[in-house]
């Protein structure tokens, strides 16, 4: 990717961490992160972070935020949007977090190309352990901030994502890497960030299946 702009799709996680800091240190340009926030822009899907936490990573990260509201009806027409309105400004790229699931890939490949960008994929078939450790041994900080009880115990949420974890996740047969949806992570630290987050956990809801932590930014440190 040296000297190619691209965007980088953002969940606040580990994945799309791990995608930009990749796409980063082999030579791209970020010239903006976005994300996907439920219709009325106040959470994140999937893993509904509050816009204030992921605005305090792009202002760490010192990329900026673009984001789009939608419901699973208006998800596509959103992303075209977005997409589209990146190529019109010259950043033909887009980078993203998928690792092996290729009903996703697929999606998001033939999406991007609707209008003419180039869909990125620095994780790609990659084993699932080696990025989770790749990630740990890169200086990334994280924790778990949404279970789904379906697939693994709540007392997991909040959790420091660390090896130790990860051995106990396998332990139990639960994917350390979450792919199945088992969890999602925040990340608060690491090489891409200027300075580190500092979060609260002010308590967890539950809703269909999943609990979420209730996350914030701690201004007062």
């Amino acid at each position: 990717m040296k000297q190619q702009s691209f965007v980088a799709s953002w969940s606040g996680g580990k994945d799309s961490a791990l995608a930009y800091y990749r796409a980063v240190k082999s030579g791209g340009v970020p010239k903006r992160i976005w994300t996907m926030f439920e219709e009325d822009k106040e959470r994140s899907k999937s893993h509904a972070l509050p816009l204030a936490i992921i605005q305090a990573q792009a202002e760490s990260i010192g990329v900026p935020l673009m984001i789009r509201g939608a419901n699973w009806g208006s998800y596509e027409q959103q992303f075209l949007d977005a997409m589209q309105e990146c190529v019109e400004e010259g950043i033909p790229n887009g980078v993203f977090g998928d690792i092996d699931l290729e009903d996703h890939l697929t999606w998001v490949q033939t999406t991007c190309a609707k209008v003419g960008m180039e869909a990125i994929h620095p994780l790609w078939m990659e084993p699932r352990r080696a990025l989770l450790e790749e990630f740990i041994h890169a200086g990334f900080e994280a924790y778990i901030v949404v279970v789904n009880t379906k697939l693994m115990p709540a007392a997991f949420n909040g959790r420091k994502f660390t090896i130790d974890l990860m051995d106990e996740l396998e332990a139990l047969g639960i994917d350390a890497c979450g792919e199945s949806g088992e969890f999602h992570t925040v990340v608060v630290d690491g090489p891409i960030f200027k300075k580190r987050i500092p979060i609260k956990f002010t308590g967890q809801h539950e809703h269909g299946g999943y609990v979420f932590m209730e996350v914030g930014v701690d201004e007062g440190k």
